[in-house]
């Protein structure tokens, strides 16, 4: 009986509903800027026990908002499942008043309807949740900048020898005991790139010994802009080294941007000239492998780097030294011995292995069913 005259007067009952509890209506839905986020988003929460017997009653639920200054009308955010609790609203527009209100409705035509306050949504200037991020890269820099003083200062870091660049010594005085030239090349990088601006802080090195010895130095380009710095970079080593008057501004060069229009000219260039030391330092694609087998046949000295894993596996098998790795990049502080970049390198070693303790003890805590560590790295 009693729920045949609800079914009756079922409008009327949702009516009187929204007339007699206000106070639970205003209390049902919560608005608030969306924390830890870079502004443009509100997020709507609603629930209590109105809400919750609602749910059974509706089909249908949608999420309206309204620009309170402009005294528009209502537009539909989101039409969502009655059984949802939270949206977020990532298109509004920070600074701006809106309103929400969320409309449960049936097919019969029946609704209830809870309205919010208005809120604004702002960017925040921290997100709380990354709190350890900051810490860490905190704890980075000041191991960063302590090896980097210390070294400044004078201490001496034992590095480990690296085959590839000891070699470097060795390969041009070869030459310059043959009489022969040395062949540099960066590939086919172009100047951003991080191998590219690597290669040229070895080329820097390179070339104050080839001063020194006064030894030719070949290095054909793929790149203008490469061709134009590396011509600069070859020069300031010559001035460096004492002997300007030795630095040969043609024998910096650009050839072609063609990849293996490139290729074929360096290979040229090595049958003629018959360089007694290769230097292949920077980024490489098909012709790695081009370049390094010619160069064998001359028989020259080989010695390649690279950023690229594919090709560098090309560079094992036919050069005499290769650099894996971070080796590559850590080429211009072990040739050039300048404090900063040893004491950088330095710093590095110490954060990878800092790095590599906390995944051994993560693992072995996780694994133990200990999961604090891995909540305390979480940037969720």
């Amino acid at each position: 009986m009693t729920d045949k005259v609800l079914y009756i007067h079922k409008p009327f009952l949702i009516l009187l509903i929204l007339t007699l509890i206000p106070f639970s209506a205003q209390a049902a839905i919560d608005t608030y800027d969306t924390p830890n986020d870079g502004g443009n988003s509100i997020t709507v929460t609603w629930g209590g026990e109105v809400i919750a017997q609602s749910r059974d009653k509706f089909t249908s639920l949608d999420i309206q908002r309204q620009k309170v200054a402009e005294s528009a009308g209502w537009e539909t955010a989101a039409v969502l499942p009655v059984t949802d609790s939270v949206f977020v609203d990532d298109s509004v527009k920070d600074n701006i008043p809106y309103k929400y209100r969320i409309v449960f409705s049936a097919p019969e035509g029946e609704a209830l309807i809870f309205e919010s306050e208005p809120v604004k949504s702002s960017p925040q200037f921290f997100n709380t949740k990354r709190l350890n991020v900051l810490i860490g890269v905190i704890i980075c820099c000041v191991i960063l900048f302590y090896y980097i003083y210390e070294s400044r200062k004078g201490k001496k870091f034992y590095l480990r020898p690296i085959g590839g660049l000891q070699a470097i010594d060795d390969a041009v005085g070869r030459a310059t005991e043959m009489g022969k030239p040395i062949l540099y090349s960066a590939g086919r990088g172009k100047m951003q790139r991080v191998a590219t601006i690597a290669s040229m802080n070895v080329l820097s090195s390179v070339a104050t010994k080839t001063a020194e010895y006064n030894t030719p130095l070949i290095f054909p380009n793929s790149e203008p802009v490469v061709a134009a710095v590396a011509q600069e970079v070859v020069y300031e080593a010559y001035l460096k080294a004492g002997h300007p008057d030795r630095y040969n501004p043609d024998d910096v060069f650009y050839l072609t941007d063609s990849q293996f229009g490139y290729a074929a000219a360096v290979d040229g260039i090595m049958v003629r000239r018959k360089p007694a030391t290769n230097l292949f330092i920077g980024t490489f694609e098909a012709e790695s492998l081009i370049l390094a087998e010619t160069g064998n046949s001359i028989g020259a000295i080989q010695i390649a780097g690279t950023d690229s894993t594919i090709q560098l596996a090309f560079f094992i098998v036919a050069c005499d030294y290769f650099l894996i790795g971070e080796e590559y990049f850590a080429a211009s502080g072990y040739l050039s011995k300048d404090p900063m970049v040893l004491g950088s390198l330095k710093g590095q070693d110490w954060l990878k292995i800092i790095v590599g303790g906390a995944i051994i003890l993560g693992a072995v805590l996780e694994t133990a069913g200990i999961g604090f560590f891995s909540k305390l790295f979480g940037i969720g």
